[in-house]
């Protein structure tokens, strides 16, 4: 799934070829992508306005639109996102081949002669047009703190894990605490921070926040700079492959040594979600016993 650094990279390359055009229209090849509005709802009301941002919030690409609207879009699993020429003529939904337009689902044209694509071979993604006004109660009810715009404090980090005895990786994908994070960068943000996957987030101590905090942020600016990691769908806003891949630290790296200690990088399943780390290196924290209610250091009442 296109996390945070992916859709980051969509959003930067989108911005300055599209901000200031105008939709000419927009068809929606398949009512699952705007479901559950009809289709003719955002065909109808993105046609005629201008562009004016483009900007990320958690996983969502936000184009904000004149007269009070913006269209937010989600990648989900196998979504991607290109602009470039607008295609003319034939079949273009659930082709096969490496056509760009193969499993299209909707397409946003442009008054320059370009459109912009989303494709979604298993069809997850969705697109929804809000007012302006509904988009920050929309996204609030679905999405934590932003990781890289300052406000993802240690501090911060010991208040959301207080008391949960979830594993960090869960607690990491949780995106109604901190935002844009997917099992990609978990994982590398787990290593980073020396921490196990499987340590209950609860168990942290100030020194494990900060550390977590740096590694959240380092792993996620990794990401953005290598234009993301293409796995297996994942394509950025011009069609091309990201690299982050290639600079993984331990995600998919299973069998491989660690790059900090030379040990054997393993792989575990955590909420159904393949979990890769080191054993050796990344402390697994134990829960804290409650104190009993009355009691004082040492045991006594």
């Amino acid at each position: 799934m296109p996390e945070l650094p992916e859709v980051e990279t969509i959003c930067r390359q989108l911005e300055p070829e599209i901000v200031g055009r105008t939709i000419e229209g927009v068809e929606v090849f398949d009512e699952r992508w705007s479901r559950p509005e009809p289709p003719a709802a955002i065909e109808r009301g993105a046609a005629g306005r201008r562009i004016q941002a483009v900007r990320r919030r958690g996983k969502y690409i936000l184009v904000e639109l004149d007269q009070g609207a913006a269209l937010l879009m989600h990648l989900r699993m196998t979504g991607n996102v290109v602009v470039g020429e607008r295609r003319l003529g034939g079949e273009r939904l659930y082709q096969s081949g490496p056509d760009p337009d193969a499993h299209l689902r909707a397409e946003i044209r442009l008054d320059d002669g370009r459109s912009i694509r989303f494709t979604d071979p298993r069809r997850f993604g969705h697109g929804r047009l809000l007012a302006r006004a509904e988009v920050d109660p929309y996204l609030s009810e679905r999405l934590g703190v932003e990781p890289l715009d300052g406000e993802l404090t240690p501090e911060l980090i010991g208040e959301l894990a207080a008391g949960r005895t979830a594993p960090l990786k869960s607690f990491l994908l949780d995106q109604r605490r901190i935002a844009g994070i997917g099992n990609i960068y978990a994982d590398e943000a787990l290593h980073r921070a020396r921490l196990h996957p499987l340590s209950p987030a609860g168990s942290m101590r100030p020194e494990h926040w900060e550390e977590l905090r740096d590694g959240i942020v380092e792993a996620l600016e990794a990401g953005i700079r290598n234009g993301g990691s293409s796995i297996d769908d994942y394509r950025d806003a011009l069609g091309e492959r990201g690299t982050m891949q290639d600079e993984f630290l331990v995600h998919t790296r299973e069998g491989e040594a660690c790059p900090r200690c030379g040990e054997t990088i393993a792989r575990i399943v955590v909420g159904g979600r393949s979990t890769y780390f080191c054993a050796n290196c990344q402390t697994r924290l134990r829960r804290r016993p409650r104190r009993r209610r009355g009691s004082r250091p040492g045991g006594r009442p």
